[in-house]
């Protein structure tokens, strides 16, 4: 299988289901492990998906939707006459033709959005949830910066408050819009035993996002399963994110 095969494939993959089961996914899957440009198309693919599945769900189902389908299908049978095409369902199915359209237009206009804020939020939540590896296991500030600086990644961050005094567990170089960015990863005294790093901090030049609203003042909000806090001091643009509450996040603040 070729990255053109395996994009074919991931485009029916839904992520966090059983998708990953199957014997077509799971090659596909495997090899994005080992390609980087299909590893990075795969994750703004799933982010964007995300992104898509919270639209349809704000959709409220007009109340008594259902009943009216089925009412409307038992008069058509009733009336219309053997062999006559029944018309009675054309404005539901004109309904459902419609909404496969917008959506149609609605991703392709997502695709030209593909590097809006939301989209890197989502990606980089995304990243921290799903499992990772660091390029560079350690506690030492210096050792981290280094690192990031000889990959071309941001490496003079200004980290804010009580998070300088969280211990670091290492960095990994993760990739946006052919930019890098940099993870910094942290472990604190609520981290279970067997977990590396429970907050993640990512940061990246902040002209490769479009639609840019954050400012100096972080901003709190739930992105996926994690709470996070973004802001922009500079020219970078910076990400936090743990799991938890506002409250807890505030506290790296």
């Amino acid at each position: 299988m070729n990255r053109d095969e395996a994009k074919a494939v991931l485009l029916l993959y839904r992520h966090g289901t059983a998708d990953k089961e199957d014997p077509q996914i799971a090659e596909a899957l495997a090899l994005a492990q080992s390609d980087q440009e299909l590893k990075d198309w795969l994750v703004i693919h799933c982010a964007r998906q995300f992104v898509l599945r919270e639209q349809f769900q704000r959709i409220a189902v007009p109340v008594g939707l259902k009943e009216q389908i089925i009412s409307e299908q038992a008069a058509g049978e009733r009336d219309v006459p053997s062999g006559l095409p029944k018309l009675r369902l054309v404005p539901v199915l004109a309904l459902i033709l419609l909404s496969g359209v917008l959506a149609v237009f609605w991703l392709a206009d997502q695709r030209e959005r593909d590097d809006t804020l939301v989209v890197f939020q989502t990606q980089m939540a995304g990243i921290a949830l799903r499992g990772y590896g660091m390029d560079l296991t350690t506690n030492d500030p210096v050792q981290i910066r280094a690192y990031l600086a000889k990959n071309g990644a941001p490496s003079d961050f200004i980290l804010p408050g009580t998070l300088k005094q969280i211990q670091l567990a290492g960095c990994a170089l993760e990739g946006w819009q052919g930019v890098k960015v940099s993870m910094v990863c942290f472990r604190s005294s609520r981290s279970a035993p067997d977990v590396s790093s429970d907050v993640w901090l990512f940061v990246v030049d902040k002209a490769s996002v479009k639609k840019l609203s954050a400012g100096p003042i972080p901003q709190i909000a739930p992105v996926n399963r994690l709470i996070t806090a973004t802001w922009v001091q500079g020219d970078k643009l910076y990400f936090l994110g743990t799991t938890g509450d506002a409250q807890t996040l505030q506290e790296y603040l």
